[in-house]
């Protein structure tokens, strides 16, 4: 009768060592420093990148509809360097800050011009690009860019771009050139569809891309307005730790030699 009574009272002794020894470990892994940095950026969530799925060189579907380009390239580097989950969405441009606003996309990274005005609504990353205006016109035109600059032209411009802010500012607004004569598209091919169609005499558009977009139709460039317009990376104002880790990641491409390798691969010289 003493026997299981003797093995039971060990067996509450060995039961409470082994509770305070998994205690212990417990405690021994726990970090004696504050919390986890609240702003800090998950290597397990999915960021949304925002493009433009049709702005060769920087960011366009391929053949194959995969996202490709110099912003895809460069983003795609920061991403394995920084230890971070991307994907790529084709966004409407004339809303893609506001579905960075809404959620719907983590951050834009597609030839996004920084100014005042976007400052306000998004943070934006260091400048990693400038571009200006370069304007076309049909090979058998005689229109000039000065008749461009001065209001002679009936101009097509993409709604939400620089060109179409330039024309507004320098054009519209200085009484230099009715309201009427530009025209707006919701993307620049369909502007250049109509260039070629007689419809409109000149189109306006970042130089790089439009000079792409030009390759193999009857379209020339007239000449390039320096509008020195810089390129930022943007987020929403409530992710400063996203931004630190791009503008580290920007910084860490442009000092390798791979940042070379895209503007040679992409031709942006």
């Amino acid at each position: 009768m003493r026997r299981p009574l003797l093995l039971g009272f060990i067996a509450l002794i060995l039961l409470g060592l082994l509770l305070t020894t998994a205690g212990c470990a417990g405690d021994s892994k726990r970090p004696a420093s504050s919390p986890a940095d609240p702003t800090a950026v998950s290597s397990q969530k999915i960021l949304v990148v925002g493009i433009d799925g049709d702005y060769t060189p920087f960011s366009y579907l391929d053949s194959s509809g995969n996202p490709t380009g110099f912003d895809i390239d460069s983003m795609k580097w920061i991403a394995e360097k920084k230890g971070l989950n991307v994907r790529f969405q084709p966004t409407a441009w004339d809303g893609i800050i506001p579905s960075l606003q809404a959620g719907k996309i983590d951050l834009i990274y597609s030839g996004l011009t920084i100014t005042k005005e976007r400052a306000e609504q998004v943070n934006f990353s260091s400048p990693y690009w400038e571009v200006h205006q370069a304007v076309v016109a049909r090979n058998d035109s005689a229109i000039t860019l000065d008749d461009v600059k001065t209001g002679k032209a009936i101009i097509g411009a993409q709604d939400g771009c620089s060109a179409a802010t330039w024309i507004d500012t320098n054009l519209i607004t200085t009484n230099k050139m009715p309201q009427d004569r530009l025209k707006h598209y919701l993307n620049t091919p369909l502007a250049l569809e109509d260039l070629m169609a007689g419809r409109v005499d000149a189109v306006m558009y970042d130089d790089h891309t439009l000079r792409a977009m030009i390759n193999g139709r009857p379209i020339r460039i007239l000449g390039t307005i320096g509008t020195e317009e810089q390129y930022g990376i943007a987020v929403r104002k409530s992710d400063p730790g996203l931004l630190a880790t791009l503008n580290e990641g920007l910084a860490e491409l442009k000092a390798d030699p791979y940042w070379q390798e895209l503007i040679v691969k992409y031709k942006m010289e």
